[in-house]
Order: C-alpha cells, then structure tokens, then sequence
C-alpha cells in the first residue's frame, strides 16, 4: 500500500507540472495571437487614420468657386483692327503672318478693363471699391480666357455674352471659410471692400461652387494659382511609367533568368548576386545623384525630362525585379525541371515551356509592384532637375515635365497654403489611386493566369 502510494503521489506531481506548462504554454500563445491581433489592428488604423485624413483635407479642392458674368466686348476698350481676311491674291504665308500680327495687336490690349467692366456691372449699383481691390476677385487668367474666345470669334465685338471664369484662390479661400474671417484686415488676404464684394455674389449667384476640372485639364500655374491642374504632371508621370516598364520589366526578369537558370556558379555570379541585394538597399536618393552624372552631365540627356526620370527609376527598379523574379523561379519544384528534361526538352525549352508559365503570376506581380513603388519616388526626381517649373503637357518623353510626386512636393511648398493644402491632399489622393489601380491589375491578372495555370 505504502508502495502504491509514493508510485502515485510522483505520478501526480508530474501530471500538475505537465498541466501548468500547458498552462503557460497555452497564456503565451493567446498572448502572442492577442498582440499580432493588436499590432494589425492598430497599423489598419494608422492607416485609416492617414487615409482619412488625407481625403477629408483634398475632397474641398475638386469643388472650386466660378464667376458667372456678362461680358460686354466694348468697342471703345477693344480699339483693333477688322481680322484679316485671306483674299484671293495672299500666299498662305502672308496671311499667317497678317493673322499673328492681329493677334499680338489683340493681346497688347487691357483686357482687365473687360473685366473690370462685367465684376462692376454685376455688382450692386453705388457699390464703392477701387479697379485694384475688385480685380482681386477674379484669377488672373480671366482676361485670357476673354481674350481667347475674341480672337476664335471676332464677330463678338459689340456684343454681351454670359463667360465663366475661376475666381481667385484668395477668394475661394475666404467662399470656403479657409480663413478665419474673423482675423483683422492686416491678416486677411483680400481687402474689406473685395470680401463684401464676395459675400454679395455668392447671395446673388454671381459665385457658385463647381467641380474643379482645372485639376485634371489644367498644367500648373503661377500666374493664376485657382487654374493650378495635374495635367502636365500626369503625362510627365506616364510617359516615365512607359520607359520604366519597357526597360526594367525585360531586362529584370531576362537577368533574373540567366542568373537563376543558366550562370554558372563562380565567385563572379556571386558577387553579382552580392551586388545585386546590396543595390535593392541603396536609398533612392544615391539614384539621383547616379542619374544626373551619367545621364545629365556625361550622355547630356535633356534635364528635367521624362527620359532621364525613367531611366534613373529604371536603375532603382531593377533589383527589386531581379531579386523578385528569382524568388519565384526558386519556388518551382525541382521535379518539374527533371521531368522536362527527362522528356527529352532542352533547357532553355525547359526553362521557358514549364518553368516560365507557372511563376508568370508571381512576377508579374513583383514587375507591377516594382512599377507602383517608382511612381511614388521623390528624392531621385528632384536631383535630376523635376522640380523645375514646366508649364506645358510633354509631347514626348524628351520634353520638359514634372511628375506627380514631384507636383505634390511643389505645391506643399507653396506659400498660399490656405489654398494649395487642399489641392496637395487632392494631388496625393489621384496618385493613391493610380497605384490602387495598378495594384488593383497585378491582382487581376495573377488571379487570371494562375486559372490558366
């Protein structure tokens, strides 16, 4: 009895200690799953926060204030000559030459006095404020916009038509209550008249609030900040996406092929594996400096170009694809491999008939990711000349341009920030969505080809 006993109590302390590790096994897992649980929790809401944040700042830019006036084309203020007429007589060349002519002697006359005469005519009678003040309603580039449809349809001289124009930025600050209208004179962007002046269109119609086209269909200005759009900078962006893609696409994977499949194994492919990895770590900004050695100052590649801006994020893109699209090569089973072989195919067949096609999804996302990830860079753009200001939509990838990265950097900067935080956010929000859009296709087509698969 004795001896069952003390067989038992031994039994028993060894099931307790086995129970309280299971115990403590079992509080560290819930301990680890609960802070995993946390730690997603809270980077979802930092991302949500930034996210929100960033759309509850830009959705006010893509509506915009817009004048709605009756413009009266005074003979006595527009004094030019009839256009010219071709006759039967002129070359082609004369005639151009008379047409530029009337079109300079067009544009040299004082168009603010137009619209000068059409803020005054819709503002209530005896309304007191001087040319200076009232012209600060209006942007800038209202007087071309006026000029413009004179010069396609001379016919309107003489004439009243009803032409929309873009308020001020400091105007539609003060419409949106982006300043505090309770600051004294000396703190306000407009003067008190103007601000009245305002307040009495937006009563009668004169100002309403519109979707903000000029952000999509406009380039960026300084001259008229309310007509600031995205337009140049998008295409600048696009027309790098294509030399990005159409560089570091190819010759990523074609490298990553032969490293993987086809390169001897020696202390050269080492260290260009070494090189390689090391390269995917280099800050972007070292990128930069690359490209405005090699491309700018020794090939004299056009600054400020498309071209150079794709080329320096190919450089940056590569090993990110390389080391990518080795990856998955590595994934594939060795078995395939012996079994095309055995069946009688080359390597090169094996390579490209059996391996290729099942890590197609695979790096073809890495290549789209890669893209996605250069179309977010700053830094390297800006060393190559980006941040200069370009007024034009390029033609071409060897055209001057900006990008949207670099927009956004500059408008961040710019000292009407009242006006242009708003607009940064809404910049921020259309490049989200192009790399949503281009994470959203990776998506696509690697759930499609893995069906085909």
């Amino acid at each position: 009895m004795t001896d069952m006993l003390s067989t038992t109590q031994p039994s028993d302390e060894r099931t307790r200690l086995i129970r309280a590790s299971l115990a403590r096994r079992h509080l560290s897992e819930a301990i680890f799953r609960g802070l995993g649980l946390a730690a997603i929790i809270l980077a979802l809401g930092f991302v949500a926060l930034l996210f929100t944040d960033i759309v509850r700042k830009g959705i006010p830019a893509f509506t915009q204030s817009n004048l709605h006036l009756s413009v009266t084309f005074d003979p006595a203020v527009i004094d030019v000559d009839p256009a010219p007429v071709r006759t039967a007589d002129q070359s082609e060349a004369d005639f151009r030459a008379a047409s530029l002519k009337w079109q300079r002697d067009v544009a040299m006359l004082n168009w603010n006095k137009v619209i000068e005469a059409s803020l005054r005519a819709a503002a209530p009678a005896g309304f007191d404020i001087d040319t200076r003040q009232l012209l600060t309603i209006a942007e800038t580039d209202a007087r071309h916009r006026v000029r413009e449809l004179f010069v396609n349809d001379p016919s309107l001289l003489g004439q009243t038509v009803q032409v929309d124009v873009l308020a001020s930025a400091n105007a539609d600050n003060w419409i949106k209550g982006n300043i505090n209208r309770d600051l004294g004179d000396a703190q306000q962007q407009l003067a008190a008249p103007a601000r009245a002046l305002i307040d009495q269109f937006e009563a009668n119609g004169t100002i309403t609030s519109g979707f903000a086209w000029s952000i999509f269909t406009n380039v960026d200005s300084r001259a008229a900040p309310a007509s600031a759009g995205l337009l140049g900078a998008f295409v600048g962006t696009l027309w790098m996406m294509m030399v990005v893609i159409l560089l570091a696409v190819p010759i990523g994977v074609a490298s990553a092929i032969y490293l993987e499949e086809f390169a001897p194994k020696s202390r050269l492919t080492d260290l260009i594996e070494v090189n390689i990895n090391n390269l995917a770590a280099v800050p972007s900004i070292v990128f930069g400096l690359l490209g405005a050695a090699v491309f700018i100052n020794y090939m004299h590649l056009p600054i400020s170009a498309p071209i150079v801006g794709g080329l320096v994020l190919t450089l940056m893109t590569l090993p990110t694809i390389i080391i990518a699209t080795r990856g998955a090569l590595l994934g594939v089973s060795p078995a395939l491999r012996q079994a095309a072989l055995g069946m009688g195919a080359s390597k090169t067949q094996m390579v490209f008939h059996h391996v290729l096609p099942v890590t197609f999804p695979s790096i073809l996302t890495a290549t789209i990711l890669g893209v996605a990830h250069a179309l977010g860079e700053t830094a390297p753009l800006l060393l190559i000349g980006m941040k200069a200001f370009v007024a034009a939509v390029p033609a071409t990838p060897l055209d001057q341009a900006t990008a949207l990265p670099v927009q956004i950097y500059l408008w961040q900067g710019n000292e009407n920030r009242n006006f242009f935080e708003p607009r940064t956010a809404a910049a921020i929000m259309v490049l989200l969505l192009v790399m949503i859009m281009l994470n959203g296709v990776a998506i696509y087509l690697r759930s499609k080809l893995e069906k085909r698969a």
